[in-house]
């Protein structure tokens, strides 16, 4: 600082923010309302008082006459932040000693204030840093300056001695809602003070009452036109029996549904209705594929009708054309009464460690959480998910509907003691759902021979309405040129597959429906990837022996709509691969065994997936990365980067040279990153191992744009086929062992 502006400084109120106009945002006035704020979002009772001084403590070390000039010097927004390469402007650790100079049991509170801005750490880590001499200059010298005694003071009831008698577990997700209430608090502050017309923009308006009559109006409209068939009877039975449970206290409901059935507004209509009689906050809705998200998203906003922008839609793929204001700043914060998100931003926000992923988590408390196609919670985690879920029942008052046709045994029961205590069924076995709407024959393979591509592509191509399922990437490929090769008529078979970018999918989805439509023979073949969510319709459906959801979300596929004179097809066959190594292994090993057990066994029955699902959480779930054990030593960093549902840091996108992405690219480097620009990008994009980029550009094959993207250059055109997508090869890979698996 120099010699001649100190005194300036010095004797000017001390400062949190200001603008590049010098508006000035006083130091003790931002403390004070972040104190309010997250008192306010604490959503324990014994939280409140704790939640009060964090956020009066948080930015105490900004009192130091170095920050007040540094803040003066350089103004506006990013002048306050803390980081690695920013240790000359920690104003976070001051607060964070004299929460514990308070009382050495306000651990929680002063791990939530050193990480305001970075993020929670690791205990060792958080200790090491406050253990540093320079560390506790800062508090004395913010000390010397003069901060206020109302703030300086322990809000009466601060006591640490409640939180000694937590399980660690308790403690450690204790520790996160009150990190998540004073970096919300502190967000939505600073907020108000740069821009107030953001916090406009969250204002929605709309009540849960109001979003429960728009439902059932729009509901009894829907049934009052439907004709009088076996599948609209069935719905309503379904929407009557969810109608009925909804008072029921609040804990972990199961909605078992076959497809059909109207899951998705039974859900919600459980949802909004549970919500209202028991004061729930909001609904939740966590679905594991955006293409499903997509179309939940819009059917809900169909049924509240003049109440859809009470609909906010959280995932990295929203169209950037149907995104409004009130769906970005909403999603910041989950600040709404409906949210429709992916279930790996819901549960990855649940053990994340930076702000931006934790500021949503108090308000996740008091909600009723839809978790759709929960056969897809991944059992390496599962330990951890029904923990964190079951926590969040026990001591956050929300509620969890597990949804799905094929319902996971995810109660508890001495082989599985991490399950629910308790799951209640909203949909009495006396309704007989899934047999009623029985649509589909299963044809099982005969034991464990093998189906050549050879003999399944003469009897796909004998068929004139056909989807055929199999493990992975080259097979697909393989099977699609032979059936080709049969047909001699090509560009009549259809392809699809992840390296196949979204917009590139879309299009092949497009096309299936024009050629039903006009009554033109479809085959389609595909991996997995088709049955997420994927609204396809086929009269026959080849599956390749896999677990038995796969299979049963392969059988969703056919007959769908139930227009079919007869039932759909589903055969089942042993391929000539197998799977990837890891669960899709292990559940097709339990497939088999069941099968080989019971020849006739009912694909569709819950009974099946019942035993199925108790056997392969058996043998599947663990806790092989030792996360319970890192929440126990309060490990916060490490458990946000070991809970991963999806692991990214073995992949990494790149835009392709599809017909479209070049103006998008084009504005990118014009105008730079922006929300919208990238997200427009996303639909262009397709995931590669992250080896092969790094070689792709180190070798000038692919290039980064506005250092942001990296674009598989138009010279490359000839990489991404029209039929097949990316094929990695034709751009030149230095290891072979690094190629995309199947």
């Amino acid at each position: 600082m120099a010699e001649d502006e100190a005194p300036r400084v010095l004797t000017e109120e001390p400062l949190a923010h200001v603008t590049e106009t010098m508006r000035p945002h006083l130091l003790r006035e931002h403390l004070e309302a972040v104190g309010s704020l997250a008192e306010e979002f604490a959503p324990r009772e014994d939280m409140k008082v704790p939640a009060l001084a964090s956020g009066r403590w948080h930015d105490l070390g900004k009192y130091r006459p170095p920050f007040q000039f540094r803040i003066r010097k350089e103004n506006g927004f990013e002048a306050h932040l803390e980081g690695d390469a920013l240790a000359d402007r920690d104003h976070a650790t001051a607060g964070a000693l004299w929460a514990l100079g308070m009382d050495p049991r306000l651990l929680s509170v002063a791990m939530a204030i050193a990480g305001h801005h970075g993020g929670l750490s690791d205990l060792e880590k958080f200790k090491e840093r406050i253990g540093r001499p320079e560390k506790k200059a800062l508090l004395q010298e913010a000390l010397a300056s003069g901060i206020p005694e109302g703030l300086r003071a322990s809000p009466v009831g601060l006591s640490g001695e409640s939180l000694l008698k937590r399980s660690r577990h308790r403690l450690e997700f204790w520790t996160r809602m009150l990190f998540s209430s004073l970096v919300d608090a502190d967000f939505l502050d600073t907020e108000a003070f740069f821009d107030a017309t953001r916090g406009t923009e969250r204002r929605v308006g709309v009540t849960l009452e109001q979003l429960t009559a728009a439902l059932r109006a729009f509901m009894d409209r829907k049934q009052g036109g439907a004709p009088d068939t076996e599948v609209n009877r069935v719905r309503r039975e379904v929407l009557s029996s969810v109608f009925a449970a909804a008072p029921n206290p609040p804990g972990v409901f199961s909605l078992t549904v076959p497809t059909g059935g109207g899951k998705t507004l039974a859900s919600m209509a459980f949802a909004l209705e549970h919500a209202r009689a028991r004061g729930l906050r909001r609904v939740i809705v966590a679905i594991p594929y955006t293409s499903i998200i997509e179309q939940s998203a819009a059917v809900y906003r169909e049924a509240f009708g003049a109440h859809g922008s009470a609909v906010i839609e959280h995932h990295s793929a929203v169209d950037p054309r149907r995104e409004t204001p009130r769906n970005r700043v909403a999603s910041e914060n989950w600040d709404a009464p409906v949210v429709v998100t992916t279930t790996v931003q819901l549960l990855e926000s649940l053990f994340a460690n930076r702000p931006s992923a934790c500021r949503k988590l108090h308000n996740i408390a008091r909600s009723v959480i839809v978790l759709d196609e929960a056969q897809t919670l991944p059992p390496a985690l599962l330990m951890t998910i029904l923990d964190g879920l079951g926590t969040l029942v026990e001591d956050y008052g929300c509620s969890v509907v597990i949804c799905t046709a094929t319902q996971p045994a995810l109660g508890q029961r001495p082989d599985f003691p991490m399950g629910f205590p308790a799951v209640r069924e909203l949909v009495p076995p006396v309704l007989r759902a899934f047999e009623r709407l029985r649509r589909v024959k299963v044809q099982w393979p005969k034991g464990r021979e093998k189906t050549s591509y050879a003999e399944l592509a003469e009897a796909v191509a004998r068929e004139q309405d056909v989807l055929v399922v199999v493990h992975k990437r080259d097979d697909a490929r393989v099977l699609y040129e032979r059936v080709e090769a049969l047909l001699g008529n090509p560009g009549t078979t259809l392809h699809l597959s992840a390296l196949m970018c979204p917009e590139h999918r879309s299009s092949v989805l497009r096309d299936i429906k024009a050629r039903k439509q006009r009554g033109e023979p479809v085959r389609l073949v595909a991996t997995q990837l088709v049955e997420a969510g994927v609204d396809l319709d086929f009269r026959v459906v080849y599956r390749c022996m896999a677990g038995f959801e796969a299979l049963a979300q392969a059988a969703g596929r056919c007959n769908r709509e139930g227009l079919l004179s007869g039932l759909g097809e589903l055969r089942v066959f042993e391929a000539e691969t197998e799977p990837p190594p890891g669960v899709l292994q292990t559940a097709l090993g339990v497939a088999r065994t069941m099968l080989a057990q019971r020849p006739d066994l009912d694909l569709f029955a819950p009974e099946t997936f019942k035993r199925y699902f108790e056997r392969l959480y058996a043998t599947a779930v663990s806790d092989g990365k030792g996360i319970q054990d890192m929440r126990k030593a309060l490990r916060f960093e490490a458990v946000s980067e070991h809970f991963k549902l999806v692991e990214d840091k073995w992949s990494a996108p790149v835009v392709v040279p599809y017909a479209g992405c070049e103006p998008l690219l084009e504005e990118l480097r014009l105008l730079g990153p922006s929300r919208d620009r990238l997200r427009a990008l996303q639909r262009f994009t397709v995931t590669v191992p992250r080896k092969v980029r790094e070689q792709w550009v180190a070798r000038e094959l692919a290039r980064f744009v506005a250092d942001t993207v990296v674009f598989l250059g138009p010279e490359h055109v000839p990489a991404y086929d029209k039929k097949f997508g990316l094929v990695p090869t034709r751009v030149g890979v230095l290891d072979p062992g690094v190629l995309i698996p199947g």
